[in-house]
């Protein structure tokens, strides 16, 4: 295992004899205290921590220290004592060990020819309860005690490497809130524009006084081409000239590769392309460039160019910053800039996106919904139906007699009402004749007093006053006459067999009659006709003689055929819509069909496919919404 730091702490010794002095030890191990207790990073620390533990354990031949890396996924030496070039890879082991147990380990040393016997001696350093290195000495073999005084001494020492460990964690907690605070603030001033240009413009200028660069610059993906759309400190920019185009050839470049570009590059990503970073530094005069993408949902959305005008490179912090604010301003460009592609873009997207979703290795509710729609269509494109007009209808008498009063009067009797069947001759209601017997008997009375007057007349041979009374005596007799045929017209009576369909006089019991009023409304039971009221919209393809079936709701639904027989021009408007009315006649009542009761009818038409029946509404309404709207 090659170490990876290289130097010694000021005034660390090179061996551990014991023929030195006890003054030369204390001076030096003063020292190493004094350096420990400045140090001004972790790298000066480890090495004076280390030579401390080292000189303190009598006969330490040799020292280790491992310390986590950044990346979490390895321990890298942090110090070696007494030589950093000196090779130490055979301490690996009880350096792994100790690890693995998290506890102190203490292994004889392989016996070497020529070399002392030895012990290795591992200890882990822990903080929280969380592994954050690991120390390992080689001393030379000593009893059992002393060496549990070693691994004591180690404990006791870790306390400042836990001290360092804290303040690794401190700083990095700083680092990331504040590059979670620039975020946020850059994020907060984009949301204040509800338009792209004016939030990219916020965007650009808001980075380039936050940050310590010179210039910032916005590309986004357009039609799948990047394209520049914000430049800081720039209200407008020639979008053709070769400087911006090299800004956005730099911004592609980064895009491409899906990662952040620099020049000058980081030892880390020596590996990447920087062709167009390295032609935009010669162009613009600014030597340091970074570009970063923006990615938003695994989609290239643009990228973000930073340049300075001076020659230090951006530090590893900066692009983290960078990085931190790319990703969370993705989103939000991305919304922006949804907001100003049209209606035919959006859904070209969203074709897109459902194509992925539905060739992807995922979704399968989706593959299998859609490949049913599919065949549903399919079904209905080429399967050819019944195409019926439904309409709503109502049952009519074929016959509808009217009961009238036939003269004035009060009604004195009404033993029916609507819904009642009455037969031939029945009495419906009955006016008050009292006032007409009084008049039949006056009128009698008077025809007597005449009579007697012309035959008197006749025995005197009176002969014009015999022929006035006999005028008088005709005058009376037709009084008669009328009020024995009002006498008998009083009874209302049934024409024939039937239903009566509406006329209540039950609470009206002497109440007043015009002469001529309708009392009643009588239907036949034997002869019926139905009306269908067929809505405008369908009235061209209903014809006489078609046939069809009725389902009445009062019959529980079950049809009943008919045939249309007549088509008229009458149209009622109900419900903000225009219905036609059709005449058809019933094949085949049932028992229990009454006049009056609704339900909807079916005619049959044709055959037509099955898609051009489930859409001819809206397709109809498609044209005649065209024809409004067209000039």
């Amino acid at each position: 295992m090659s170490a990876v730091i290289a130097g010694e702490p000021k005034a660390a010794p090179e061996s551990n004899s014991r023929s030195a002095g006890a003054g030369s030890a204390h001076g030096e191990q003063s020292a190493l205290w004094a350096a420990l207790a400045s140090a001004g990073d972790s790298e000066m620390l480890c090495r004076c921590w280390l030579a401390l533990q080292c000189l303190q354990v009598v006969d330490t031949r040799a020292g280790l220290l491992l310390l986590r890396s950044a990346a979490g996924d390895s321990y890298v030496p942090a110090a070696v004592w007494p030589d950093p070039q000196r090779d130490l890879a055979y301490l690996a082991a009880p350096a792994q060990e100790a690890l693995a147990q998290r506890s102190g380990v203490v292994r004889p040393a392989p016996a070497t020819p020529g070399a002392a016997a030895g012990v290795h001696i591992a200890y882990p350093v822990e903080t929280d309860g969380e592994l954050f290195g690991v120390v390992v000495l080689d001393v030379a073999a000593r009893a059992e005690p002393e060496l549990q005084a070693v691994l004591r001494q180690l404990l006791w020492g870790a306390a400042w490497l836990d001290a360092l460990c804290l303040r690794q964690r401190g700083s990095a907690g700083q680092l990331r809130s504040a590059r979670a605070a620039l975020a946020l603030e850059v994020l907060a001033t984009v949301q204040e524009s509800e338009r792209l240009e004016p939030a990219s413009f916020a965007l650009v200028n808001e980075l380039v006084t936050r940050l310590k660069v010179d210039r910032v610059s916005l590309g986004l993906m357009r039609r799948g081409i990047l394209k520049v759309q914000a430049i800081s400190r720039s209200a407008s920019f020639e979008a053709k000239s070769q400087l911006v185009g090299a800004m956005a050839n730099a911004m592609d470049e980064a895009l491409d590769q899906r990662a952040t570009v620099c020049e000058p590059a980081p030892a880390a990503a020596t590996m990447r392309i920087a062709v167009a970073q390295r032609d935009l530094a010669e162009r613009s005069g600014n030597p340091v460039l970074c570009s970063v993408p923006l990615i938003c949902r695994g989609e290239p959305l643009g990228a973000l160019l930073f340049e300075r005008a001076g020659v230090e490179p951006f530090e590893p912090a900066e692009l983290e910053s960078f990085e931190a604010v790319a990703v969370l301003l993705a989103p939000a460009l991305d919304e922006k800039l949804g907001h100003t592609r049209w209606l035919a873009g959006r859904a070209i997207d969203a074709l897109g996106d459902f194509r992925d979703r539905l060739f992807g290795p995922r979704q399968p509710l989706l593959k299998l919904g859609t490949l049913a729609i599919l065949l549903l269509l399919a079904f209905l494109t080429f399967v050819e139906g019944q195409f019926r007009v439904s309409a709503k209808t109502v049952v009519e008498g074929a016959v509808q007699r009217a009961a009238v009063a036939p003269f004035e009067g009060f009604i004195a009797e009404a033993p029916v009402r609507a819904g009642d069947t009455v037969r031939a001759g029945q009495l419906l209601a009955r006016l008050d004749d009292r006032d007409l017997r009084l008049d039949r008997v006056r009128y009698g009375s008077e025809r007597e007093q005449q009579v007697r007057k012309y035959h008197d007349a006749l025995s005197k041979h009176e002969r014009p006053a015999a022929r006035i009374l006999a005028a008088q005596i005709a005058q009376s007799e037709a009084q008669i006459a009328l009020v024995d045929e009002k006498l008998a017209r009083s009874r209302v009576s049934a024409p024939f067999d039937g239903i009566v369909v509406s006329g209540d006089l039950s609470q009206l019991l002497g109440s007043p009659v015009e002469s001529g009023k309708l009392l009643f409304e009588i239907t036949p039971l034997d002869a019926y006709r139905v009306i269908v009221k067929v809505d405008e919209r369908d009235i061209g393809y209903v014809l006489e003689g078609q046939r069809g079936k009725l389902a009445l709701a009062g019959l529980g639904g079950e049809p009943m055929p008919f045939e249309i027989t007549k088509v008229t021009s009458v149209s009622t408007a109900q419900e903000g819509r225009n219905y036609f009315r059709v005449e058809a006649r019933l094949e085949a009542p049932r028992p229990g069909v009454r006049p009056g009761m609704e339900g909807v009818g079916k005619v049959v038409v044709d055959e037509r496919k099955l898609i051009w029946i489930w859409t001819r509404g809206l397709i109809d309404w498609m044209r005649i919404t065209f024809w409004t709207w067209m000039p």
